[in-house]
């Protein structure tokens, strides 16, 4: 006869079992708790900060009725618009998974020569914005490197890396056992990665790809500079040259709709196939595959990509430097606006670390659908386009908070906006890596939630927040269309007074900012290739 013990949630389990499976179940989870509820308010807080622009929006675009909503969705020069821009995500992602794929794997998979400096130089057209970009060809080719073909060539050699970084990481993952199976039955190497290989990158290559086309949909410097036409410069367009903002609304709601829609679709590619390997122990890691005859196309092909991506701006900038008289340098202007740039996305980088510590820290160490709907209201400026945060925010400081518009405390609220969901991500790893046993002992010792929130949880993750805090400031510095729109009168930043001298084709002019713009973004993007490599 077989007697039974109770488990906690009331199902049966065989004597002498209980014990055992207490053990494997481990220690009751810091989930079960409730959270603190001064620690709840704050996530409320910044839950509520990146959710407001985006009902908002929608509450404006139907200011004057659905009718008229509809009227300005469904006309032909809205169609037109979602043509242009979902055909140029389109070639510009299939652009950054060519490119990104075949690096990752060069760089990772085979011995290629200087395969480490390779993976440097593969992430560095992160530290370059996409109106810098933009501006260098532009200003090196105006009668070629314009419109459609000019906005694809810049938008896909600063965004690849997007592909490159998660694809390179996978493929430092997968077990090669796979592979050498499918080689020692017959499987040629080209056979071997289209069949094995590949469907085991799909998850990082699509995650990449859903980056990339996000970022397309929300670009508005290289499409201006290009004049390529899309839904952003549409929407800055009608925000501008009317009174009535109803319409730029309704484009504003349309192009956040596109965004939620990539999202889905990106997860829906995913599907429900494991891509985890089952054995037991490590992975091994995959021997090298020998270029033989095709090392010099190879180191063509990266020399290429590199020069494209990285060289040939530096060599723009350095020409339009070098061309730069009195005149045209000024400076003071400068300093001025390289200390404003600073101070700007220093104060934006603060606000936004500081209202994703209590949401990253109640997605690590509690669970519920009161955390998870936090966490996922926190993420929502990661699908909007900064040009539709900053119409909702001036949309609600013209009709609620008047003091407010153009004024800096919009600004640095639209930069949170935007960037939480980068200072949560990272605030949420980094409490997740430290041991919660040190919080439990500071509670049996007395110390109240906020008190162990102030001397455990924060020192353990101080390098994970700073991380997240660093990321967001380089972001911040280089955000543009926000910054156009919700600037206090007279201030500018290096990316607006990039921006409004490449519109008047003062080119050398606009260099020295494009070129301290891409010195100080080149830092992080250095180590994270260092590192990554």
């Amino acid at each position: 006869m077989v007697t039974t013990t109770s488990r906690p949630d009331g199902t049966p389990t065989p004597s002498g079992r209980g014990r055992a499976w207490r053990k494997l179940s481990g220690p009751k989870q810091p989930a079960q708790r409730r959270p603190p509820l001064l620690l709840l308010a704050a996530a409320t807080a910044a839950a509520a900060l990146a959710l407001l622009p985006l009902i908002y929006l929608g509450v404006r675009a139907l200011e004057r009725g659905p009718g008229f909503a509809w009227e300005v969705v469904a006309n032909e020069r809205t169609g037109e618009l979602l043509g242009r821009s979902l055909g140029l995500a389109s070639v510009v992602v299939i652009g950054c998974l060519a490119l990104g794929i075949s690096l990752a794997w060069l760089t990772v998979r085979t011995q290629l020569p200087g395969a480490r400096a390779w993976s440097v130089l593969a992430t560095l057209p992160l530290a370059v914005p996409s109106y810098v970009a933009a501006f260098a060809w532009t200003s090196a080719l105006p009668d070629h490197a314009t419109g459609f073909t000019g906005a694809a060539l810049a938008l896909t050699l600063v965004s690849y890396p997007y592909v490159y970084l998660p694809v390179a990481a996978a493929l430092r993952g997968i077990d090669p056992a796979q592979e050498e199976a499918a080689r020692s039955l017959g499987h040629g190497p080209l056979r071997t990665f289209l069949r094995v290989t590949l469907p085991q990158l799909r998850p990082a290559a699509a995650g990449g790809g859903l980056l990339v086309a996000l970022y397309v949909l929300s670009d508005f410097g290289a499409v201006s500079i290009m004049r390529y036409v899309t839904f952003t410069q549409a929407i800055h367009t009608s925000y501008k040259a009317s009174f009535d903002r109803t319409p730029a609304a309704a484009l504003g709601v349309v192009l956040v709709l596109m965004t939620v829609l990539l999202v889905a679709a990106e997860s829906r590619t995913r599907g429900r196939a494991g891509h985890a390997r089952t054995g037991g122990g490590a992975a091994r890691p995959a021997a090298p595959a020998r270029l033989g005859a095709f090392k010099w196309p190879a180191l063509a092909w990266c020399s290429l990509v590199a020069a494209a991506g990285v060289l040939f701006p530096i060599g723009t900038l350095t020409y339009w430097l070098s061309v730069g008289n009195s005149r045209t340098w000024d400076p003071g202007r400068l300093l001025e606006t390289g200390w404003t740039t600073l101070y700007v996305a220093a104060l934006g980088a603060a606000l936004t670390a500081v209202l994703a510590l209590p949401v990253g820290v109640l997605a690590a160490r509690y669970r519920g659908r009161a955390v998870h709907l936090l966490e996922q209201a926190a993420y929502a400026g990661h699908a909007i386009p900064g040009i539709t945060v900053a119409l909702a925010l001036v949309f609600l400081a013209v009709r609620y908070a008047f003091p407010l518009y153009q004024e800096l405390p919009l600004l640095i609220a639209a930069y949170a906006v935007l960037f939480l969901p980068l200072a949560v991500g990272a605030t949420r790893a980094a409490v997740l890596q430290s041991p919660p046993v040190l919080e439990d002992v500071a509670r049996s010792l007395g110390r109240g939630p906020l008190r162990v929130l102030r001397e455990v949880t924060v020192p353990l993750a101080a390098p994970g927040i700073a991380a997240g805090a660093a990321l967001a400031f380089v972001v911040c510095m280089k955000e543009l269309p926000a910054t156009l729109l919700l600037r206090p009168t007279g201030m500018d930043t290096l990316a607006t007074r990039l921006w409004t001298e490449t519109g008047t084709a003062s080119y050398a002019a606009a260099a020295p900012y494009a070129a301290v713009l891409i010195l100080i973004a080149a830092v992080p993007s250095y180590l994270l290739g260092r590192h990554r490599a």
